[in-house]
């Protein structure tokens, strides 16, 4: 098989399996690849590099459903910093404790950029796939988007710290776990709300309608855009790992009390023929691009 078709292969496979996890016997797996150039601006402390990477794994356990078991990294770097590679390992581990897992460990090689391949490792029998949302469910969101996008415009502008800080995100595995009795599908934001929604649309053969004043739109947001782009980067920019959920509405009230961070309900399900919408209006299938 050449390469071209090999890819093409590749392709479709990936396009199939369409969840954030694959889910084998149980076994919920998942792994990440970050890059110096495209996932960590200026200023990154490798602290927060090795939180951020192995946490985006952990998102994608966490939008299974699933509890986390274990997370490893694959570190690749052009030299090899002593303390900065500690730093990696501890922000690693504290996100991994955040959660209630474990870092096991992983593998070290020398490479022209940084770069870092994680996994993480859940368990589950009953795994919440994107596939599942029917007319009348209730779209929900957990904790707040746009951080990502704050922090990004706050390296450009010097201020590392505050940046670092709103680049370590929770991933939301215990909140997964609050969503899957109820959920019929769910994903995490990393690609957008956008995005996510036209994923979940395309996944279950469903409409959506969003309503704008309801995203709810990170308090950092406001410090580096005004009112009219904060709702374009909450909703576009992506990089936020929250949970993007549906569910019927009368479970809401029973999730909200099983889940561990603010669960907004942000517009519903429709039919197919109904496309996705904000307000009324078409929302474009925009979000994160993964360079």
């Amino acid at each position: 098989m050449d390469e071209r078709a090999a890819l093409a292969l590749l392709s479709d496979e990936l396009a199939a399996a369409g969840d954030d996890a694959a889910v084998v016997d149980g076994l919920v797996v998942t792994t990440d690849m970050l890059h110096d150039r495209t996932d960590f601006p200026a200023g990154t402390t490798r602290y927060t590099a090795g939180w951020r990477a192995v946490g985006a794994s952990l998102s994608d356990v966490a939008a299974m459903g699933a509890p986390a078991t274990a997370a490893v990294a694959a570190y690749a770097a052009p030299t090899f910093d002593r303390d900065e590679l500690l730093a990696f390992v501890r922000g690693a581990s504290d996100v991994c404790e955040r959660v209630d897992t474990e870092y096991v460990g992983g593998d070290l090689d020398g490479h022209d950029e940084f770069t870092v391949s994680t996994t993480a490792i859940g368990r589950t029998d009953d795994p919440v796939p994107r596939s599942g949302a029917r007319p009348g469910d209730v779209v929900c969101v957990t904790g707040t988007l746009g951080r990502s996008a704050a922090a990004l415009r706050l390296f450009d502008r010097g201020r590392t710290d505050r940046a670092n800080d709103l680049f370590r995100f929770e991933p939301r595995i215990a909140a997964g776990q609050g969503l899957a009795p109820h959920a019929t599908a769910m994903m995490d934001s990393s690609d957008g709300l956008a995005r996510s929604l036209h994923q979940l649309a395309e996944a279950s053969d469903c409409g959506f309608a969003i309503e704008s004043d309801r995203v709810p739109i990170d308090d950092a947001v406001r410090e580096v855009a005004d009112d009219g782009e904060a709702l374009e980067l909450a909703t576009t920019f992506g990089e936020d790992f929250e949970l993007v959920a549906t569910l019927p509405e009368e479970a809401l009230s029973a999730v909200r009390d099983a889940t561990d961070v603010p669960l907004a309900a942000i517009g519903s399900v429709r039919e197919a023929g109904d496309g996705v919408t904000m307000d009324g209006e078409a929302l474009a299938d925009r979000g994160y691009t993964h360079g």
